[in-house]
């Protein structure tokens, strides 16, 4: 290959419209400028910046980075120490924010964060991707940079990050479901179940009756921004790692772009939101992306399994292949026929002597152990 150069730029919508056409790139809406551009217009306390790696005059490869600050305590509860320690850390830290650069999607679970064109030798494409990080971290007020989430398969091309000195973290596996084609519908879903599973899946069913469930249109998501809002940092509040929380301004910006293939599904109570499902169809896939509900209401009306369920409706009436169900509830999950799909991450702190002291805490971060439920008949 020629020599490559990156190219940086602050908003999509100063990349040249024909590097979309060359990198041919479109298929997956993830790396489609109305995505992007969703996300950054809705979302100003973080910084964007786009890498497109150029050979010659055509454009190679592409990276998505987002700047962004975290608190010491989001970072603690997922190193394993001791409790006094931890305690300890986080009262002295309680005001720093530490700033990450991900190269990927912080709101997305899995491999949306770099480009590489199919006719290219990939790794070395990568491998400019890499050093234009570099780059671009040194121009920055930051920490350190993330590099995420990578399958099994990319794995010979990413583990190259290690001669950059990243130390690789394996981070909580998306649940992916595998729909049979002859399920027409969420019966012939169940028929396919164990016994104790089809008795779960209704069971959710029967006790989220009082909810009265509906598909939101493009105003619909307007109207109820505030509500979804408060619902979903109501979620991400429960969860283990939450880096950033995403401006649901960004839902009203997708559902205008998308229409129909961004759903977004609201559960009432008595006239009340109490919870709410989003996904995006790419491809073949039915993405979960973010819930949000109301945890006193959860045990009482099942509100969080009859998502489940709906996502598994939704998959199947829409004729995808698959549903990705994300990270996090990887048991639950499971009880429903999701299975894991390994997801690795990178990172590597700005300043080699802190990274070189930091590396052992990098790789002592550990996924969560849950049990894997087979709930299909054999």
């Amino acid at each position: 290959m020629k020599d490559l150069k990156p190219v940086f730029v602050d908003s999509v919508d100063k990349i040249d419209p024909k590097y979309w056409e060359i990198l041919d790139c479109g298929a997956n809406v993830y790396y489609t400028p109305e995505f992007l551009k969703a996300f950054e217009t809705a979302n100003p306390d973080i910084d964007f910046t786009y890498i497109i790696i150029l050979e010659g005059e055509e454009p190679v490869a592409f990276a998505n980075t987002q700047l962004v600050s975290i608190s010491v305590k989001t970072i603690t509860k997922n190193i394993k120490m001791s409790a006094w320690l931890k305690r300890a850390i986080n009262w002295l830290l309680s005001t720093y924010r530490i700033k990450i650069l991900f190269v990927g999607n912080v709101f997305l679970s899995g491999e949306y964060g770099t480009f590489l064109r199919q006719d290219k030798n990939k790794i070395v494409t990568f491998n400019a991707i890499a050093k234009a990080v570099r780059s671009l971290s040194r121009s920055k007020r930051m920490h350190g940079i993330f590099v995420k989430d990578f399958k099994e398969d990319s794995l010979y091309i990413t583990n190259h990050l290690e001669d950059h000195d990243y130390a690789i973290m394996q981070v909580e596996p998306n649940m992916i479901i595998h729909l049979n084609a002859e399920w027409k519908t969420f019966e012939d879903y169940k028929t396919a179940l164990k016994s104790k599973y089809r008795v779960k899946a209704n069971k959710a069913d029967s006790t989220s009756q009082s909810l009265q469930a509906k598909l939101f249109t493009d105003k619909d998501v307007y109207t109820y921004k505030d509500e979804l809002q408060a619902l979903y940092e109501n979620t991400i509040a429960n969860a283990n790692f939450n880096a950033q929380v995403l401006n649901l301004n960004t839902y009203i910006n997708l559902k205008e772009i998308y229409h129909n293939k961004f759903i977004v599904k609201g559960y009432f109570l008595e006239g009340k939101l109490v919870g709410f499902l989003s996904a995006m169809v790419n491809q073949e896939n039915l993405d979960a992306h973010f819930i949000g509900l109301d945890y006193s209401l959860n045990k009482e009306y099942a509100i969080y399994p009859r998502i489940l369920n709906d996502y598994v409706r939704l998959g199947i009436e829409l004729g995808s292949k698959r549903i990705n169900l994300g990270r996090t509830a990887s048991e639950i999950k499971s009880t429903l026929g999701a299975e894991p799909e390994d997801l690795i991450c990178y990172f590597k702190h700005k300043r080699t002597f802190v990274n070189r002291l930091i590396k052992p805490f990098t790789s002592n971060i550990k996924i969560k152990s849950y049990k894997q439920h087979q709930p299909f008949k054999t």
